[in-house]
C-alpha cells in the first residue's frame, strides 16, 4: 500500500506523488487485475468486448487517491468533521457492488449448472452454455476486481481516520458429454472449490464475541494481533454482529488477510427460535477452538464465556470498564 501523508497535499504535491511512484501494483492488484477470460461481459444484452483489464498500479493509486484527495480537500474546513463518513460511504459503495457482482455470479453459475443438465450436444444448446459460462466467469473476474479496490480503500479509510472499515451487515451429464460440456463441467468444479476453500478454510479455530456496544478499537486489535503471532494460520471465528466487537474484529480479520468464519442466527433462529444463540455458542465450540476471546455483552456473551472456562479453551475476557486500559 502507497504510504499515505497525514499533513494536507496540493495538487501539485499529489502530481509529485503519481511520478514519484515506482508503479508496481500490490500482488493482490497484479492478480485481481490480470484477465482470466478471451471474451468479457458482465450482462447477456452486453456485446463481448476484448478489452484489457485497467492497469492494475493506476488502478491501486486512483483507489487510493478517491479517499486520500477528499481528506486532504476538507482539511482545515468547516466539513472536515464530515471526511470521515464521506470515506466510509466510498469504502461502502466498492463493498455494495462487489455484493452484487457475486450474487450475479452465482445466478450465473445456477444456469451453467441448468444448460449442463440440459445439454443434448446440439450447436445451439452448446452455445447457449459457452455464453453462459462466459458470463459467469467475467462476473467472476469483476467481482474479484472491485472486491480488490474496496479493500485497498478500506485500508486507506484506516490509515487516514485510525479506524478499521467495517460494513453495515455483518458466506453430471449424461452420456452427450462435448467439448462444450466438458469444459464448462471443469470450470463450476474450480468455482465450486474456490468457494469451498473460501467458505471453509481450514487452520486453528479463535474464538470471538462480544456486546455490540464497545469503543476500544485499540485493546481488541493488540490481543487479535497477539493471537496471530502466536498461531499465524488461525482462523477466526466470530458471533455476527453487524456493531461493536464483532465488527472490530471483522475488520481486523480483512486488513490482516485472516480467514473469517461469522456464525449469523439467522437460520438457527428458524430452528430453534429464543434459544438460537446459546445454541450458535455450542456449534462454535463445537469447532474445538484453541483460544477465545470473549468480550462483555449480553447474557449470550457470558454464556460463552462460562463454556470456554468450562471446556478449559484459553481466553481472553473483557469487561466494559477494561476499555482504555493495556491488553496486556
Amino acid at each position: 500500500m502507497t504510504k499515505l501523508h497525514t499533513a494536507p497535499r496540493s495538487h501539485e504535491e499529489i502530481a509529485d506523488l503519481f511520478a514519484a511512484e515506482t508503479r508496481e501494483p500490490s500482488d493482490a492488484f497484479a492478480a485481481a487485475f490480470t484477465e482470466t477470460i478471451d471474451g468479457f461481459r458482465i450482462a447477456r444484452e452486453e456485446q463481448v468486448t476484448s478489452l484489457p483489464m485497467p492497469d492494475a498500479w493506476e488502478a491501486q493509486t486512483a483507489t487510493e487517491l478517491l479517499l486520500s484527495t477528499m481528506f486532504d480537500v476538507l482539511r482545515g474546513t468547516r466539513l472536515e468533521g464530515l471526511s470521515g463518513r464521506i470515506a466510509w460511504g466510498i469504502v461502502h459503495s466498492f463493498h455494495k457492488v462487489a455484493d452484487m457482482l457475486d450474487r450475479e455470479a452465482d445466478q450465473a453459475a445456477v444456469k451453467v449448472k441448468s444448460l449442463i443438465r440440459d445439454a443434448d450436444g446440439s450447436e445451439v444448446a452448446m452455445g447457449d452454455l459457452e455464453e453462459a459460462t462466459q458470463l459467469c466467469q467475467s462476473l467472476d473476474e469483476a467481482r474479484d476486481a472491485v472486491a480488490c479496490m474496496r479493500d485497498h480503500a478500506a485500508q486507506s479509510y484506516h490509515a487516514e481516520t485510525g479506524r478499521p472499515w467495517s460494513s453495515p451487515r455483518g458466506s453430471m451429464v449424461s452420456a452427450k458429454s462435448t467439448a462444450s460440456v466438458v469444459a464448462a463441467r471443469d470450470f463450476l468444479a474450480a468455482r465450486r472449490q474456490r468457494r469451498l476453500d473460501a467458505h471453509n478454510p481450514q487452520g486453528p479455530i479463535i474464538l470471538f464475541s462480544g456486546g455490540q456496544v464497545w469503543e476500544d478499537h485499540a485493546l481488541l486489535t493488540r490481543t487479535l494481533d497477539g493471537i496471530r503471532r502466536r498461531v499465524p494460520h488461525m482462523v477466526l471465528v466470530t458471533t455476527a454482529q453487524n456493531k461493536g466487537c464483532d465488527a472490530i474484529a471483522a475488520s481486523w480479520a480483512a486488513r490482516a488477510g485472516v480467514p473469517l468464519v461469522a456464525f449469523a442466527l439467522e437460520g438457527l433462529k428458524r430452528k430453534y427460535g429464543e434459544r438460537a444463540a446459546f445454541m450458535r455458542n455450542q456449534q462454535m465450540l463445537g469447532l474445538r477452538p484453541v483460544e477465545a476471546i470473549v468480550c462483555q455483552g449480553s447474557g449470550i456473551q457470558s454464556n460463552l464465556a462460562r463454556m470456554v472456562k468450562e471446556r478449559g479453551v484459553p481466553a481472553h475476557f473483557f469487561r466494559i470498564e477494561d476499555q482504555g486500559r493495556d491488553a496486556a
